[in-house]
């Protein structure tokens, strides 16, 4: 391709009133940012939501692609789960799990462990992703300590991972540029390769485990005697381009994690609550982890609440007197927010309904024929991946090659596809397609449609 595409001011259109665009530039630091880009473009303020659409406060409406990042599930503003909310605030809107209990609390623990068929019965809250497997990875460290084996410290991770960004996570990562300037001050920890696998319109394209597998077993072999733990994302890789895994993959990782007793802890943070069509996709490959990991759809994009399930007999290491020093001494401000609790319940019992009659099941696979329908073979998609209510297009240049990063050719179509009303947003120059769960057939068209006509607009066939 030529020149560096420039940014254009057509491609988000209208903005917030003076006082917002006047108060989020000078105030807000945004997340995944680079301000000075961000600056340069025109602002979108979002004021209202209902369904997978939202709405700005130039009153445009815009299909929301991305689930708001990856955690709407039945939509914004759904009566269901505002009525939920609303009962639960004339009641208690927050009451410490520090010392005290509350029964919306208890009930939502209850009703996680019994996603995983009481193989998980323990539940530790917290508010967000990141948390979830630090606690995950605190309690493997610990219960080495605990048991007798202080030595088994290590963590192996699948390459490619993105467990979020404080310390512990950026260590146990291997996301490239996002946590690379900051490796000199986390711990180390070995990584084993992904497998290989495509597949859309639920059809596997070509798969492969078998190199992944011997890395992982040749590596264990070597470590196992000081590897606390080992820790993946299950089924799809989200922050690394929705890179998928071949089924079977998670159960010979389980089967070679017991074999050399090394804990297993599965990040369904991305991948849980109806994103691949099931609530949890470690029981659909017929595994329990040691540790599982939740949060974003946890509360379907509602609230921050995270949860990390751990085993019995490991919960049980940690009982002992005041004076034994057992204690997991560890917690969160908003460790179980009733609010957040609530929401989560109600979510639950309503993707209940949505799983059990198989409309989940008809609108990801109409979502998959309608993503291979008009990207397979598309001149500037080098590659297709879809699972579940997730894709990703890798874009490329229609002679092959990749477009120079200062062309932001990703960033171009999403800035585009904000005049077609859809707000996508890319991972480098892969476009990422992740609807809320709510969307029918007709608007799963308009999402595909459109993401068509914004690439278009940018790279012309």
């Amino acid at each position: 391709m030529g020149a560096a595409l420039q940014f254009s001011p057509a491609a988000a259109p209208g903005g917030p009133g003076p006082a917002v665009c006047e108060a989020d530039r000078r105030h807000v630091w945004h997340p995944f940012a680079q301000m000075q880009e961000y600056l340069a473009l025109p602002p979108v303020a979002i004021a209202s939501g209902r369904g997978g659409w939202l709405t700005d406060t130039e009153g445009r409406t815009y299909l929301d692609g991305n689930a708001s990042v990856w955690t709407n599930v039945h939509g914004h503003n759904d009566p269901d789960l505002n009525a939920a909310l609303v009962r639960q605030l004339g009641r208690v809107a927050h009451s410490t799990m520090l010392g005290l209990t509350h029964p919306v609390g208890a009930e939502l623990a209850a009703e996680l462990a019994a996603l995983t068929a009481g193989g998980l019965p323990r539940v530790f809250f917290s508010d967000n992703g990141s948390t979830a497997v630090e606690i995950a990875l605190k309690l493997s460290f610990q219960y080495w300590q605990l048991t007798g084996r202080p030595g088994k410290t290590g963590v192996i991770a699948l390459a490619g991972g993105y467990h979020g960004d404080t310390f512990g996570t950026m260590a146990v990562g291997d996301s490239g540029g996002f946590h690379d300037r900051f490796r000199t001050w986390c711990f180390a920890r070995e990584t084993f390769p992904a497998p290989h696998c495509r597949e859309w319109a639920g059809r596997i394209h070509g798969s492969d485990m078998t190199a992944s597998l011997a890395a992982l077993r040749t590596l264990l072999a070597a470590r196992a005697a000081s590897t606390a733990c080992l820790i993946m994302e299950p089924s799809v890789q989200g922050a690394a381009g929705m890179q998928l895994q071949p089924p079977g993959f998670l159960r010979a990782v389980a089967e070679l994690c017991r074999e050399h007793e090394v804990h297993l802890i599965v990040d369904e943070v991305f991948v849980a609550f109806g994103r691949l069509g099931s609530l949890l996709v470690s029981p659909e490959e017929g595994v329990t982890p040691d540790f599982l990991c939740l949060a974003k759809g946890l509360t379907a994009g509602y609230l921050p609440l995270a949860a990390t399930l751990a085993r019995e007999d490991i919960y049980a290491a940690f009982l002992g007197t005041y004076e034994s020093h057992r204690a997991f001494y560890h917690g969160h401000t908003f460790t179980g927010n009733p609010l957040g609790a609530a929401v989560a319940l109600e979510n639950i019992r309503k993707l209940r309904e949505l799983i059990g009659g198989g409309v989940l099941d008809g609108r990801i696979a109409h979502f998959g024929r309608a993503v291979g329908a008009a990207f397979t073979g598309h001149p500037h998609v080098r590659a297709l991946r879809q699972r579940g209510l997730t894709a990703a297009l890798d874009l490329a240049p229609a002679g092959g090659g990749v477009f120079p990063p200062g062309d932001r050719v990703g960033l171009q179509v999403c800035l585009r596809a904000r005049d077609h009303g859809l707000l996508l947003r890319p991972l480098g120059d892969t476009l990422l397609l992740v609807p809320p769960l709510c969307l029918t057939p007709d608007e799963l068209d308009q999402l595909v449609g459109r993401t068509v006509r914004a690439l278009g607009d940018i790279l012309p066939a």
